[in-house]
């Protein structure tokens, strides 16, 4: 335990440390100001410019911003999908895979890469041909990731910027996102995960004879440089169907830390990120705070219930930890408890372990996380912007119990930027609630559950958690590779998405144009640990009022029959 304890702390310390600097780096990114590599990078950028027509000066209303990365991203979801069905007339197949087999499979996988989701409804190794795997599904990678972050810098100037409706250039921000923060932090990383073991090559399928003399099949693939873009982009999608709990994607301990890091950089250093545009350094630390106290509280829950055990598996006289199962051992309770929390609280979705194998409370911690919507750290970006609409509602409240209009950052939050703010928390969570609903009611929905009992219920809640949050990681005990399915978690995936990033830049737009009041006596500091700790104190509110039936009706009873030894 106490090295389990070490290791969270160092995680911790690392992650900090490192993301300071690289957050004031991508404010400088992001201002449009040279950066080291500038000789490099700026040709590189007038190329793809060029490409597109494109005047990266040419500042953007936040509809115009807005239109424009809704149809970007529809193209990249569209030439995904094209790309799955035609993969077998295509180059680089050595194993010679036919097109995906379905469209709504297809339909799916198109919608959950766009989205930053990354859910798999398939085997990578087995459906994928090298070609999709690179052009389709990595590309997709960078350039969700950078939407993300493009939408969380909209909302930033949005706050910062008086008496102006525009919010930068949506062109500028992620092509600039995807060449001086992405690119050459994965270089990085993907050597770091080849010398960890991680293979990296174009070769086709090996065949090889095992001990007991059977024949068995190892795949091979570009899976390195993958990982690292699925990692850092905050995406989460394997190269191969065990994710980061095969050999190939995560041998060692390092390779584990590692990946956990990458996760979580980008996220945190948007928070420092926030507070040099904002030139208030404080704003950043205070949300930076609130989301760490929410993750130390969530990885807490999550390992002690990991580590007490299941007193079934005790009660048939297995030795050693009773909470193991699903685990890889190479990992422990510990990583894998921390992999978890780390994953579910950024809008990654990588699993180094199996969450359907978990404890009841174990498992409702990642659930909870995306029910949230991922706003502990969160996705790359789009952690960001979550939490800061509970920054509205936080504040918002704070006004009502002094009795004055509220503000943020010297502006004030009027009646249209609650109700785009209520809209973008209320309709991800009641597209969740809904959709699990339904499936539980219909034959196609309960079709797919493996589990009977409340584990059955907790496999359908996570299943649309995981679609809405944008996450991608399951239960894995859910049937998903279905007609029902698919096409509901891909809408789902959709409106997780889009029903978010809309409402976030329409506040942008409008708090762009508003004045900068100073602050007064009666001014509340935002950037104050009060503030962080009432800014915690809402979302776990928001959290539990929502969604607390549900939880109770699966994790919650799953952990109170596991306690008493009943199995169904």
């Amino acid at each position: 335990m106490t090295k389990d304890i070490m290791l969270f702390v160092l995680f911790l310390a690392v992650l900090l440390l490192c993301a300071w600097p690289l957050g004031k780096y991508m404010a400088r990114v992001f201002n449009y100001e040279k950066t080291c590599g500038e000789r490099f990078f700026a040709p590189l950028e007038n190329i793809f410019y060029k490409m597109a027509k494109v005047d990266p000066r040419a500042e953007m209303p936040w509809k115009e911003y807005c239109l424009n990365l809704i149809i970007f991203n529809a193209l990249g979801m569209l030439s995904l999908f094209v790309l799955q069905l035609t993969q077998a007339f295509l180059p680089l197949n050595p194993q010679q895979l036919p097109n995906v087999e379905t469209w709504h499979l297809a339909f799916n996988t198109a919608a959950s890469f766009m989205t930053n989701t990354n859910w798999q409804a398939y085997s990578g190794e087995t459906t994928l041909s090298y070609l999709t795997q690179m052009l389709g599904l990595t590309v997709q990678n960078f350039l969700s990731a950078a939407t993300g972050a493009a939408v969380a810098i909209a909302l930033i100037r949005g706050l910062v910027r008086k008496n102006t409706g525009e919010l930068g250039n949506f062109w500028a921000d992620i092509i600039r996102c995807t060449t001086r923060i992405l690119l050459p932090i994965c270089v990085v990383a993907t050597l770091l995960l080849v010398s960890q073991g991680v293979i990296q090559n174009l070769n086709p399928y090996v065949d090889v004879q095992t001990v007991e003399g059977a024949q068995q099949t190892i795949a091979m693939g570009p899976v390195a440089s993958q990982e690292a873009i699925k990692e850092l982009g905050t995406n989460g999608g394997g190269f191969f169907n065990a994710n980061s709990s095969h050999p190939f994607e995560n041998p060692t301990p390092w390779s584990n830390f590692l990946e956990m890091f990458l996760i979580l950089v980008i996220p945190t250093g948007l928070l420092f990120t926030f507070g040099e545009m904002c030139k208030d350094k404080k704003q950043g630390y205070a949300v930076l705070a609130s989301m760490l106290l929410l993750f130390v509280l969530m990885l807490g829950v999550c390992y002690a219930s990991e580590k007490y055990g299941n007193p079934i598996v005790a009660a048939q006289g297995i030795s050693g930890d009773t909470a193991m199962e699903g685990k890889e051992v190479r990992f422990g309770i510990g990583s894998s408890s921390l992999f978890a929390t780390v994953t579910t609280a950024a809008s990654c979705g990588a699993v180094n372990s199996m969450h359907d194998s978990y404890t009841g409370i174990g498992g409702l911690v990642p659930m909870l996380q995306m029910m949230l919507g991922e706003v502990v750290l969160g996705g790359v970006g789009a952690g960001f912007y979550g939490m800061m609409l509970y920054v509205f509602i936080t504040v918002f409240i704070v006004g009502l119990m002094v009795g004055r209009t509220p503000e943020y950052l010297g502006k004030k939050i009027e009646a249209k930027e609650v109700v785009l703010t209520i809209a973008g928390l209320l309709i991800p969570a009641a597209t969740i609630l809904t959709m699990s609903a339904v499936s539980c009611l219909t034959e196609a929905g309960q079709a797919g559950i493996s589990n009977p009992g409340p584990h059955g219920l907790s496999e359908i809640l996570y299943g649309f958690a995981s679609g809405v949050g944008n996450n991608g990681s399951a239960f894995a005990g859910l049937g998903a590779n279905s007609l029902w399915y698919n096409v509901l978690i891909g809408l789902a995936m959709l409106i997780g998405r889009f029903a978010v990033i809309v409402p976030v830049l329409a506040i942008a737009g409008n708090m762009a144009t508003k004045k900068i009041a100073p602050a007064n006596a009666g001014t509340f500091n935002t950037g104050s640990s009060l503030f962080a700790v009432l800014l915690a104190g809402v979302v776990l509110i928001v959290g539990a009022l929502t969604f607390l039936p549900a939880l109770a009706l699966g994790p919650i009873v799953d952990q109170l029959f596991m306690l008493q030894g009943k199995v169904f």
